[in-house]
């Protein structure tokens, strides 16, 4: 057996996990990444490949290391086609955005976690998760090519995705850290690479489409003019395999994808829920999808992982400098992600829950009467400022709707008060039982308007 004593142990390459890495090591504290695929593979992982927020990234990897893997800067808009209306919504995108060759950059976030002194030790798959007496989690127990490998470490950050086999090792009895979780809160993504002989007409626009089956999606991403990331994600509760059958068939049913040549499969799980309520225990923070840091409308979580990482790897820090790696001394991670993003993420979720609720005709009917600008500010904000004036504008357009219309907008204006209360997240865990009983308060009222089955 061997065994390894960093300052922090870190398992998984991911974003979350290489910006948490070079946050600390740039502060001169060891730190392991412990990545299961070889070290060729690390960073190759099932994505949609855009990247929202790309104008704004932590500095620990400054913006110019990744900015290699960036194919495709002219996109501004989404195109949502809706099959059932005959119609296609173009709506606008705030922010930069960048589609990606995701393998790449996961290349040089390793590359760049290295160069700041971080260790990678790849071929290792970690199998167990060490406690104290107390219940301190102080490592993993990892196998790398048949040999036992522990790592005691003071701190252990699990970046290691969604649904995380460490988050299953953990006795979390007496802590605060999230274990409502099941993986009805998730989906499942697949994706192709597809090289097309001719530019796609719409190589500015990322492209959605619904399935045919319920709680499901098409993409088509251009990388490049002839580059597409075609993919779809669906939740977990649906049969993959039909699923896929619908990708497979709206590819052939479009022309420009004619004479295509596909070039990488992939497929992962991401979560479609709202952040951990709390991500720390003692001696251990989760960090990007092993902390449900994705936006859950649109599955966007590269840029949410990136301040994860650097929110964790900084508080780790604080933690090590004062010898006290409590709970509550770590507590401040979980505040910074809820003021960042964690609120805004958990009300995008209710629309998710909104949509479980009803006929998938109707909401494609709806969605089509929506005002784009609007659709896009909530997607992407979590809220949406409507006027008496548009909202008389979209009754009339949505006629047939109406029902479904009143609903949306009474559960809008409950997201809001979810949005609201998030910013009341507590500075400490003296108040968390408190603050998560109002919020369930919310949530049973936006169940109650819904008639959605309770997600949580």
């Amino acid at each position: 057996m061997t065994t390894y004593s960093p300052d922090v142990a870190i398992v998984g390459a991911g974003t979350s996990g290489c910006y948490a890495a070079a946050t600390l090591a740039d502060a001169g504290y060891e730190v392991v990444v412990i990545e299961r695929k070889t070290e060729q593979e690390a960073g190759h992982i099932a994505c949609g490949d855009a990247l929202k927020g790309a104008d704004a990234f932590p500095e620990a990897i400054p913006k110019e290391k990744i900015m290699p893997a960036f194919t495709n800067t002219d996109v501004d808009h989404g195109r949502f086609e809706i099959p059932q209306e005959d119609v296609v919504l173009d709506i606008p995108i705030p922010g930069e955005l960048a589609v990606i060759d995701r393998w790449e950059y996961g290349r040089l976030i390793i590359k760049g976690a290295k160069e700041a002194g971080a260790t990678f030790h790849y071929d290792t798959v970690v199998q167990d998760v060490t406690q104290d007496k107390a219940g301190r989690v102080t490592g993993v127990r990892s196998k790398r090519k048949g040999d036992v490998v522990e790592y005691d470490a003071d701190i252990t950050i699990d970046a290691a995705g969604a649904l995380s086999l460490l988050q299953d090792k953990v006795d979390f009895n007496g802590s605060t850290f999230d274990t409502n979780v099941s993986y009805s809160q998730f989906c499942s993504a697949y994706r192709e690479i597809i090289e097309v002989p001719n530019e796609v007409e719409w190589s500015d626009a990322l492209v959605f489409k619904p399935t045919k089956r319920a709680a499901g999606y098409l993409w088509y991403f251009p990388r490049t003019g002839t580059e597409i990331n075609a993919g779809l994600g669906f939740q977990m509760t649906e049969q993959p395999m039909k699923l896929v059958e619908d990708l497979k068939q709206d590819l052939r049913n479009r022309p420009e994808f004619k004479g295509g040549k596909v070039t990488d499969k992939l497929g992962a799980a991401l979560p479609t829920r709202r952040p951990y309520d709390s991500a720390v225990a003692e001696g251990y923070m989760a960090v990007g999808d092993a902390a449900g840091h994705v936006n859950p409308t649109t599955g966007g979580g590269i840029a949410g992982a990136a301040y994860a990482g650097k929110y964790a790897g900084e508080q780790a820090i604080k933690a090590l400098e004062q010898g006290d790696v409590s709970e509550e001394l770590l507590w401040r991670y979980n505040t910074r992600i809820m003021e960042h993003f964690g609120g805004r993420y958990a009300a995008l979720d209710i629309y998710n829950i909104f949509t479980t609720a009803y006929d998938t005709d109707v909401l494609q009917g709806l969605m089509a009467a929506l005002p784009m600008d609007k659709l896009s500010e909530a997607l992407y904000s979590g809220s949406a400022n409507v006027g008496l004036g548009l909202k008389l504008q979209t009754a009339l357009k949505s006629y047939g709707y109406w029902g479904t219309l009143y609903d949306f907008y009474k559960t809008k204006n409950l997201a809001d008060d979810l949005l609201t209360h998030y910013e009341t997240y507590p500075t400490s865990p003296m108040g968390f039982e408190s603050w998560q009983a109002t919020r369930d308060d919310i949530m049973d009222d936006i169940y109650a308007t819904t008639g959605a089955d309770p997600k949580y």
